[in-house]
């Protein structure tokens, strides 16, 4: 099928959708909906059997769904409308919830009825851009199938709105969630608290005053023992988070923050401490709050777990993995499994982070340097054999990062962005050895410079992972742990030792060359800003809405 999906932007979901298409072998081109015009003219140009809108945040003009099949993928269960479909939903604690696909009409979110599911929501609440990774893209994927089966059948004509089983029967129409909605005070117990930051996490956060300042806050997490303090006050502190008591002695570890300034506008978004700083100097230093961990699983197999904010690595969050990295290899283990989080494994170095500084050059160089003492400890190391389990997306150099290990085991449906170009950079990680080593030159070049995602299935055919576990988050535990039981079996585990050896002692060129020519590349795009890498960091940090499609996903245009 001639598909065309409309997005407002090209987001983890629709990028998911846009793989599965292509892989069904559908002719996929996408569009961003700047405005109805926009959208007016891609539908005539890449004239669709079907158009689909994965992440939607306009109206689709009557002009396109009257003379084409429009199909809006919604994050809610039938009857539900609005566009604060996932908010409402993780604070009103809704024990199921679930994604519609629905045919654009002239009410947004009102149209016949596709495909639906349903999922339960988890007991302790989900951070919204977590979930919507997650449970919904899962759900929305399986929607996606059966609007496609339905499509290619002839007669089909969705069922209304109205006739539609409800399998949630308290959905309805909901208002944009605003932050009156989302106020709460901090004599509330934590767990309520919790909630309604946890509603608002990765956009647009939740209103509050710590310290007499007025604040955006995100990544929250409820302190492991009873706290004591006036609600409201600052209790403890970690590297990155500030410890809040709460009414209940519960207390809230508060992990980002973005600074309100008086006119209503909001800075960037920051660890918790920078932006506190001046209240947080003279707090006691917890360690309640591990966002790595070493766990020890038997005799054989360790395993070491980092979960950074959005998967972003500062330069202090980079050293703090590399020295867990060290102590993790420095153990008697066979076989050492690192697997990042389920929502994002990285994304590279922390662009937020650059932009705050007082100087984005500098910053950027050290936080190259520091994200490739890890890289290297990886490929370096010959002591044990290293499994990285991607567990959730990857973009930039947090695809790179863990290609140096003895295996690569993605969990399936993550989804993989293994470029640098659209930043401005030229990219380290040591990924001009470890790539090309494992994809070939010519691949390597084509996803450098192509600029498209691809599944872990994809990235599997390519040679990009050596393996794709379950998409269930307790399965791909379980199969990533027997992967590296397998591994430490005292056959392969020598086997696979002294082939590393081996290879190393006859490598013409040691890793320092590869790292030195792609530092040489980044000094200029870092300091000479020669592919415009401040104004692109700018823009992504800014969430500046772009002008236009990319080329290499608007091929209607192209083919034109």
């Amino acid at each position: 099928m001639r598909i065309l999906l409309l997005v407002s932007s090209f987001n983890s979901l629709s990028q998911r959708a846009w793989c599965r298409l292509r892989a069904g072998g559908h002719d996929v081109a996408v569009e961003f909906a700047l405005d109805e015009q926009t959208m007016i003219a891609a539908a005539y140009l890449a004239q669709p059997d079907i158009i689909i809108g994965t992440f939607l945040k306009d109206r689709v003009p009557a002009a396109v769904w009257t003379r084409w099949p429009t199909v809006v993928i919604h994050p809610g269960p039938v009857g539900d409308r609005g566009p604060s479909s996932l908010d409402w939903a993780i604070s009103d604690a809704a024990p199921v919830w679930g994604v519609t696909a629905l045919q654009a009409v002239e009410e947004m979110d009102a149209g016949p009825i596709w495909a639906a599911r349903t999922f339960r929501l988890p007991d302790d609440p989900a951070r919204k851009s977590a979930l919507y990774g997650g449970l919904v893209a899962d759900a929305a994927m399986e929607c996606l199938d059966e609007v496609i089966v339905k499509a290619q059948r002839r007669g089909f004509r969705p069922v209304e709105l109205e006739a539609a089983p409800r399998a949630v029967p308290s959905a309805t129409l909901r208002p944009p969630m605003r932050q009156a909605d989302r106020a709460f005070g901090w004599d509330e117990p934590g767990a309520s608290i919790l909630r309604r930051i946890r509603a608002a996490d990765g956009s647009p956060g939740v209103r509050t005053i710590l310290d007499g300042r007025v604040v955006h806050i995100f990544d929250a997490d409820l302190a492991q023992r009873p706290v004591s303090g006036r609600p409201g006050t600052i209790v403890g502190r970690d590297d990155e988070a500030v410890l809040v008591a709460t009414g209940d002695r519960s207390g809230l570890w508060i992990g980002r923050a973005k600074q309100v300034a008086a006119d209503g506008t909001t800075g960037i978004k920051l660890p918790a401490v920078h932006i506190l700083r001046n209240t947080t100097a003279g707090v006691p230093w917890l360690r309640d709050r591990a966002r790595i961990r070493y766990l020890r699983h038997d005799q054989h197999v360790g395993e070491l777990m980092f979960a950074p904010y959005n998967g972003a690595l500062d330069v202090a969050w980079s050293r703090r993995l590399a020295g867990a990295l060290r102590r993790a290899l420095a153990q008697d283990t066979r076989v050492l499994v690192l697997r990042g989080g389920f929502d994002t494994w990285c994304n590279g170095i922390d662009l937020n982070a650059i932009e705050a500084s007082d100087d984005p050059a500098m910053a950027a160089w050290a936080s190259i340097r520091a994200i490739n003492a890890v890289c290297r400890l990886i490929a370096q190391h010959t002591g044990q054999v290293i499994v990285a389990g991607l567990s959730g997306n990857a973009g930039a150099g947090g695809v790179m990062m863990p290609l140096g290990a003895d295996l690569v085991a993605a969990r399936c449906g993550v989804i993989l962005n293994p470029f640098y170009a659209d930043m401005g950079l030229f990219g380290s990680e040591l990924h001009t050895r470890t790539l090309t080593r494992r994809v070939g030159a010519d691949t390597a070049h084509r996803l450098l410079t192509g600029r498209l995602p691809i599944d872990a299935d994809q990235a599997a055919a390519i040679g990009l992972v050596d393996q794709v576990g379950p998409r269930g988050e307790e399965h791909y535990r379980d199969w990533l742990l027997d992967l590296a039981r397998e591994q430490a079996q005292e056959r392969r585990w020598r086997r696979t030792l002294q082939g590393k050896r081996d290879a190393a002692a006859v490598e013409p060129r040691p890793l320092a060359y590869w790292e030195q020519l792609e530092l040489a590349e980044m000094a200029r795009d870092m300091f000479d800003d020669r592919q415009q890498f401040d104004e692109r960091r700018r823009s992504f940090v800014q969430k500046r809405r772009p002008d236009r499609t990319p080329p290499q996903l608007a091929t209607h245009r192209a083919a034109r």
